[in-house]
């Protein structure tokens, strides 16, 4: 891992970014940082949604696997991805590896770029600030999705190959305190301007819009509520009025989007929950607890949700699944982009945020304004109930934030009530299956990381 490697079909999927000329296969990372030019490639990769090459979660397994730990979906054939809905994970389960190594995978391109760039001699300060700040924001995510699905992780900082793979497991909140400070850092170097076309890498109002969510999950509730309002105030987005263009290239709500386009589907999630073909029954299909969740006249119904029927020896049987992104082909038009962040989840982030600092006329308003968009009326929660108005909150968080980076499974796990909601609605919760097993081939490889409690 002493040399960077770059596929030319990174550049080719990317071009929005930059138009740069296609580097060799393999560079020397000091050939790859020499001018801006040849580091934008490395930047480029970051960003490629190939999950084999570049963003982390381009495979689509993050909402695949948490919405079934949720009460989201369930898997329609016989598969060890079951084991997610049934909580009887091992650490043998084929797609527990892709949760773990794909982040570090691109926690390692991270690393590469910040460490080649700080006090690179060859870049202008300007260009050094805005991608250290870029790469931080991407960090972070990567570490916050990490810590909320398997807990304690290593923390790897570093490009020490030797050194990061004998880590042991740094603590949750050691782990926090690194993402709230390269979200700090990354707020201070990036502009509210985007660098490139689109909102396609991130900026100040993505470290801020970071911030928040990381913010909400600690119980910080004034600091969550004033990165949300700063974004919500300042930032130029605005809610799509049609919920059908909330996932589309140039949604006015998207905060960051990735172009995903690869060469034979677009979005990672259309490939999954969308049917390959008519007549074709969904890999994933809605449970009853979140089809029952939406209100009669909701568009998110209507549009966020597809529907198969099936007719089997004359019997026909109904399939709803997940259609926020509908496109299976890379050809689709419109162009749907990977949302990353968008402005309907700081509405609710400022909510709850409001409604723990009792400000309920507040958390009221902003979860109308997500209401009305989804053509529902004024939410019915009693003004006075602080109560109340938290369980107002986390409905609307569950119709709103469906399928999209494992928002459900996260709120029922830090809000304490996976308990109680998943053991009334499924069998097989433990207080243990709130957070996944380590891969056991990580476990191998590095006898310094300890496993989760209940899959020793």
């Amino acid at each position: 891992m002493v040399s960077f490697i770059l596929i030319t079909s990174m550049l080719v999927s990317c071009k929005k970014f930059i138009e740069i000329p296609p580097p060799p296969t393999s560079i020397t990372q000091t050939e790859q940082f020499a001018d801006s030019t040849t580091a934008m490639g490395a930047i480029v990769g970051v960003y490629n949604y190939n999950p084999s090459t570049g963003f982390a979660y381009a495979d689509g397994n993050i909402n695949a696997c948490a919405g079934q730990s949720a009460d989201e979906i369930s898997y329609t054939t016989t598969n060890d991805i079951q084991q997610f809905y049934t909580y009887t994970l091992t650490g043998l389960n084929s797609t527990i590896p892709t949760l773990w190594s794909s982040p570090y995978k691109g926690l390692y391109q991270v690393n590469v770029v910040i460490n080649s760039i700080d006090g690179n001699t060859n870049l202008s300060p300007s260009f050094q600030k805005q991608i250290t700040g870029e790469m931080k924001v991407v960090r972070a995510l990567y570490y916050f999705n990490l810590v909320n699905l398997f807990g304690d992780v290593p923390l790897v900082t570093t490009i020490d190959y030797k050194v990061n793979t004998h880590i042991p497991r740094t603590s949750v909140a050691t782990v926090y305190k690194q993402i709230v400070a390269d979200l700090t850092d990354a707020a201070q170097k990036l502009p509210a301007t985007y660098p490139s076309a689109g909102h396609l890498r991130p900026n100040l109002y993505t470290a801020m819009s970071l911030l928040a969510k990381v913010h909400l999950y600690q119980g910080a509730w004034q600091s969550a509520y004033n990165e949300a309002d700063s974004v919500i105030k300042l930032g130029g987005y605005s809610l799509e009025p049609d919920v059908n263009n909330v996932f589309l290239d140039g949604s006015k709500e998207a905060i960051w989007q990735l172009p995903a386009k690869q060469s034979y589907y677009a979005t990672a999630d259309g490939r999954n929950f969308v049917p390959s073909y008519s007549g074709s029954v969904p890999q994933y299909v809605l449970t009853p607890f979140q089809l029952n969740a939406f209100e009669t006249g909701d568009q998110r119904l209507q549009k966020w949700i597809g529907t198969s029927v099936i007719t089997i020896s004359g019997v026909a049987k109904t399939y709803k699944y997940p259609y926020k992104y509908k496109n299976i082909a890379a050809s689709s038009t419109p162009t749907e982009d990977q949302m990353v962040f968008r402005l309907g989840e700081l509405y609710l982030i400022r909510a709850e945020a409001a409604a723990h600092l009792n400000n309920l006329q507040q958390a009221l308003t902003d979860v109308n304004a997500i209401r009305s968009r989804a053509g529902l009326t004024a939410s019915t929660a009693d003004v006075t109930s602080q109560a109340a108005v938290l369980a107002a909150i986390m409905h609307e968080r569950q119709t709103e934030l469906c399928f999209e980076w494992a928002n459900r499974w996260f709120d029922l796990k830090r809000t304490g009530t996976a308990a109680v909601v998943l053991g009334a609605e499924k069998t097989g919760y433990t207080a243990d299956a709130a957070l996944y097993p380590i891969p056991q081939s990580q476990i191998l490889l590095n006898n310094l990381l300890i496993q989760n409690p209940g899959y020793q």
